[in-house]
Parts: C-alpha cells; structure tokens; sequence
C-alpha cells in the first residue's frame, strides 16, 4: 500500500466508536482493492457521458430507448430480485443527512425505512464523511444513544418497528480528495460503499436485514453494472453470499429514463428497484437539453409532477418496476411545518397530501419524506389506499413514447424576474451552507438539499444562454439582469448573516453561471476545494489493525 496516501487526521476519540475504528488498515486495503479494481471502468463510463452529451447536444433523437441489437431483454421472462428481509413494505422512507441527532430523530419516525444520505445532503467534509460512518456503525449496533447538556437523545425501540436501515454514497461523479490511490483522489462512490459495507455487512445479516443501498444520478446502465460488479466481488471477499446486498436506483437523469428496464437488469439479483428522484430528474432535464431553446423550462414553481415530461417518467417507472417485480418508489415532500403560521402550515401539508394521494393512486409502493412531522401523513394516505405491503402485483398500462419524456412543455408557463430572484435566493442560501459543511438546508419551509440548488443554478443558465424573454414585464433574461439580481441578493443576505458568513464566496462561483458564461457538471464537483482539507500524510503504519 504504498501508493495509498490518507491526507487528513484520523480521530481515536469518541465512544462508543471513533474514526480510527473505521478507518482501520483492513478496510483501507478493503477499498483501495475495488477502487484499483473499478475507478478505470469508471473514468470510462464519465467520459461516456460526455460523448453523449455532446451528441444530445447537436441531435435531440439521440435521446431514445435502447434498441434490441444492443441489448434485448424486453421479450425475455426474467424478474428482478424478490424483497429482501425488511424491504417488501417501504411505504414511507425518510431521509436526511448520517448526522448522530438526524440518525436517532429519523429511527424514531412511524416510517418503513430511512435512507442515510452521503450524497446531496451531506456536504462532504473529511469530517462528515467518516463521522457519519462512525454513527452508522454505532446505529447498526443499538449503540447509538447520546446526551447533550441539553437533550437526550434516544432511539425507542420498544414495542415498535424501527426504521430499516438504506444507505446512499456518493455518485460516480464524486471523488475524495482526503485519500489518494496512486497519485489519484479515491472514488468518493467506492470509499463510501466500501467502509459502510466492510464494517457492516456481517452485523446487519446477523440482525436478520441486509446492506442496502440507494444509487444516484447514474445515467446509463453500464453504470448499473459496474455498480453489481463492484458488489459481486465485495461480497465474495467478506464471503457474503451474492444477492445479500440489495440496491434501489434513483431515476433522476433523463438519459437513465429510457434505460429504466436495462438498469433493473443489470443489477437483477441486487435489484430493490426504482425511484423517482423528481428535483435532480428536472436538474438533469434542463441540463440535458440546454442546447434547445425549445425545451427550456419555465419557473421552478410551475414544473410540477403532472407536466407531460415529469408525467411520463413516472408512468413509465412504475410500469417497468412492476412488470419486472421490484419497488416502484415514489418522490420527495420536502415541505417542513410552518410553525409561526398555522393557516400556511395547512395548506402546506395539505399540498402533501395530495402529492401522496396521487403517487399511491398511481400505484407507486412508497414515499419520500423529509420531516418526521409528514410520515403521519404519507402513512395515513399510504395504509388506506395501499392495505398491501407493495402494490407491485398491478402493473398500470403505459404508452409512454420516447419523446414523452423529453416534453416539456407546460400550458400558461412563463419565466419571471421573481422566477430568477427565488432561484438566486434558494442557490446562494444553499450553497453557502454547503461550503460551511451543512447540505441539508431548511429554506423557505423546505427542505433544500443540492439537488434544488443545482434546479435553481441551471434554469437560470439556460434562460440567459437563450435571451428568454420576460413573461411579467418587458425585456428577456439577459446576463446584466441575473448578475444585478445575484449581487443584490448576496448584499440582503450577508447583511442579514452572522459574520463569518460564505455567501459572498458562493455568489463568485456562481456569477459565471448566472451570466451563461459557463455551465458545471454539477455545483458540488464545482465548489469541492473550498471544503478539501488536506495536509501532510499520515502514517499509514499508525492505523489500527
């Protein structure tokens, strides 16, 4: 392992488990063997995505469902795999940041299972990053329990289900600047996956589940089969039979939209199914389709679930889902109660519970949830239209074309200077919070996580890119406009801010954004540095065993 540099502090405090704990040499060496083994097939795999970007970009029919002399399966009888324990009834998942109160506030949640969130709500710090292993660790074991001079906190596990555990890492996109493999950050991907799953696979199958995962932001299905590579060869390792691990992939790029079926195949055995990951399916649709002056969507407030683009995708997820057996998994509320104002707290959770009560009509077989104070909600929706634990046994007619899925047109839409003004507000109040190391952000009475941001970043590109024009006054979105609007947002806000503050620093990396003068993959790649805190290596002979 000489070619293995860890370039920040490993901390042996805390109780029960430190970071030494998880960052042992057995499981560096653990995931420094899958990421020498896969970080070649996943360089490859990023660099498709730009290959087909730029055909996407020059040709919109590239967008299309796979055709039969490439791979057909769609005559064949093969299923995806059968509910793994715990998993056949998820009717409501919650989901948040492995923060240690988050961890504890979300098991004791009435919800089916929670999904621990390494990527668009964490801001990934070195410090985040493994200390959010360590409280998964502890979680797994009931060890989880803390005190503040304040508050206890305290999972209740009598007489009740507590939620089953689903962990997601980081994209193929995310590398970890902290740790480097021959001269190379290691995958943030693989170092996620890895120590979560070397410390705790044998525990979770001993307490009769699983490890089980939530896949992000793929966009082919190649991706899917790197990802069941990847747990083949970690299960042979830990002698773990193949077929324990289960994973659920979140659709939420419209070029994995028309590969919805191929993805399930790929990971069959591992399958947990689908899910609608609505905010970065709308991020990567304006981004996919941003040469197209067509396609350009309008107001975030008006691209809602029932708009033909967002309609088809989730038609289509859960036909496929239920004719090759798995979850078809349902959308964010990302609503959190309006204490201060109880007539707006209603019709907030009232929106909700229409959202849910759509999702289970169309026979979705569970719901997301990003405040405990929804479960009771989606719960209630959920146990009365849906006395099954899944739904998966009906499988909805669908006719869903492929250009359905890049439709986005939406009657009566228009782009507004207060359009561009909450965009600029919910990205600068976001990407502040994560520089500081916070990447669950409560804004506006949501729930924002980078996702959101990312929505509000490229509306605001491609309107400028294409000189749109104003729908509430004269004039078009020019680059003086977005920039004038940027720079009297971040004065309101650092006025308003303790000192000390970021917003000033997120305005910069965004104002190139704005302008349309250039276009990130993603915010997070983008804003990565100001979070890196690396120094001199560390002697990997002190790690323990």
């Amino acid at each position: 392992m000489t070619s293995v540099q860890i370039l920040a502090p490993i901390s042996d405090a805390g109780s029960p488990t430190s970071q030494a704990d998880i960052l042992t040499k057995k499981a560096l060496d653990f995931v420094v063997l899958l990421h020498r083994t896969f970080d070649g097939k996943r360089r490859e795999l990023l660099a498709n995505r730009e290959k087909v970007q730029k055909e996407i970009d020059q040709d919109l029919s590239r967008l299309d469902f796979i055709s039969k002399d490439k791979l057909d399966i769609s005559g064949q009888a093969w299923k995806g795999a059968i509910p793994a324990p715990g998993l056949a009834d998820r009717r409501t998942e919650i989901t948040g940041p492995p923060e240690r109160k988050m961890i504890v506030n979300a098991l004791n949640t009435p919800v089916k299972t929670y999904m621990a969130d390494f990527e668009d709500s964490t801001s990934p710090t070195w410090q985040n990053v493994l200390n959010g292993q360590v409280n998964l660790y502890d979680a797994i074991r009931q060890q989880i329990d803390f005190e503040t001079p304040a508050k206890a906190y305290k999972v209740n596990r009598e007489g009740r289900h507590v939620p089953v555990l689903i962990v997601r890492p980081r994209g193929w996109h995310m590398v970890d600047k902290h740790i480097l493999v021959d001269g190379e950050p290691i995958s943030g991907s693989i170092l996620d996956f890895g120590l979560y799953f070397f410390h705790n696979a044998h525990q979770l199958v001993a307490n009769g589940l699983g490890p089980y995962f939530y896949l992000p932001k793929m966009q082919h299905h190649l991706e899917a089969r790197l990802w069941n590579d990847i747990f083949n060869v970690a299960q042979d390792i830990l002698s773990i039979p193949r077929g324990t691990i289960r994973a659920t992939v979140l659709i939420e790029t419209l070029p994995a939209a028309y590969q919805m079926e191929e993805i399930i195949y790929e990971l069959r055995d591992h399958s947990a199914g689908l899910n609608c990951g609505r905010w970065d399916y709308i991020f990567s649709t304006i981004k996919t389709l941003k040469n197209h002056p067509q396609k350009i969507l309008p107001d975030r407030n008006q691209v809602t679930m029932t708009v033909p683009f967002m309609s088809s995708y989730c038609k289509r997820l859960i036909n496929v889902c239920h004719r090759r057996g798995v979850h078809a998994m349902g959308g964010m509320a990302a609503q959190i109660p309006i204490k201060t104002d109880p007539e707006a707290n209603e019709r907030a959770m009232a929106k909700v519970a229409a959202d849910k009560l759509r999702e289970v009509t169309m026979h979705y077989d569970g719901t997301w949830v990003a405040h405990p104070a929804l479960a009771p909600i989606a719960n209630d929706i959920f146990n009365t239209h849906m006395p099954t634990p899944n739904q998966m046994f009906i499988i909805p007619e669908q006719s869903v074309q492929a250009q359905d899925l890049s439709n986005t047109s939406i009657d009566g839409g228009m782009v507004t200077v207060e359009g561009i003004r909450q965009n600029v507000y919910i990205a600068l109040c976001y990407m502040e919070s994560w520089i500081r190391g916070v990447g669950c952000v409560p804004i506006n009475h949501l729930m924002e996580d980078a996702a959101t941001a990312e929505v509000s970043r490229l509306m605001i590109y491609s309107w400028v890119k294409h000189n749109v024009q104003l729908g509430d006054q004269s004039g078009n979105v020019t680059p003086e406009l977005t920039a004038k609007i940027l720079e009297e947002e971040t004065a309101k806000l650092v006025a308003n801010s303790k000192e000390g503050n970021k917003f000033e620093l997120a305005a910069k990396y965004l104002l190139p954004e704005f302008r349309g003068e250039q276009i990130s993959d993603f915010l997070t790649t983008l804003v990565y540095d100001e979070i890196v805190e690396v120094g001199e290596p560390i002697d990997l002979a002190s790690l323990r065993e």
